[in-house]
């Protein structure tokens, strides 16, 4: 059970290693119900969903009290694993489709989450400060800087100053050049060996 999450993070407590085992079960149970993720991805759940949302925890170690929203939550990813992995961090799901974030209130509930919160909002519609921004292949970096860099904090806590964290796939070349002094991109590969994370990169663009 979660051998991948074990062998890439050591540190996870067997509490937290119980809550991927479960939140993988709701997930399983809702998609029954809701497609969130798509038949292919459910069997690799933990590669695809699961250790996907913790490479930004290779990045970056947020420090307790780090306020992070997730925007175009989806399914909860990154969100969820990340609540999971940082219990002394606040994050804030929203996205835009109702249906999602009745699932993700629902598995926030049932894993007795404290530190996650969903909301059904577009992340322009927020007025609150947060340290960091993240998001999974929502859209384009730029729209995505358009929509949240009101909701970045001026004040940091973290060893990188507060901004946006992707999980991008892909060429990004095009994408970052109105971004390319104050972003830094980060290849999963460096961290996770397995073939599905090749191409697939964690940007980092200071808010």
């Amino acid at each position: 059970m979660n051998a991948l999450l074990k062998h890439y993070f050591p540190e996870l407590t067997d509490v937290q290693l119980q809550l991927y085992a479960q939140h993988k079960q709701l997930l399983l149970e809702w998609n029954e119900k809701i497609n969130l993720i798509s038949r292919k991805d459910i069997a690799d759940f933990e590669l695809h969903h699961q250790l996907h949302s913790l490479a930004l925890c290779k990045v970056l170690k947020f420090v307790p009290g780090t306020k992070i929203i997730d925007i175009g939550t989806g399914g909860g990813f990154p969100g969820i694993p990340l609540a999971i992995f940082y219990p002394d961090c606040e994050f804030t799901l929203v996205d835009s489709i109702g249906k999602k974030i009745l699932v993700v209130q629902d598995v926030i509930e049932k894993l007795g989450l404290k530190n996650v919160h969903a909301f059904p909002r577009r992340g322009e519609e927020l007025k609150e400060k947060f340290d960091f921004v993240t998001n999974r292949a929502v859209a384009p970096v730029s729209d995505i800087m358009r929509w949240t860099h009101k909701l970045i904090s001026p004040k940091h806590l973290n060893a990188m100053p507060n901004g946006i964290l992707c999980l991008k796939g892909g060429d990004l070349r095009e994408e970052l050049k109105e971004f390319k002094k104050y972003s830094i991109v980060f290849p999963i590969k460096d961290y996770f060996k397995e073939a599905y994370f090749e191409t697939k990169s964690v940007v980092y663009i200071q808010g």
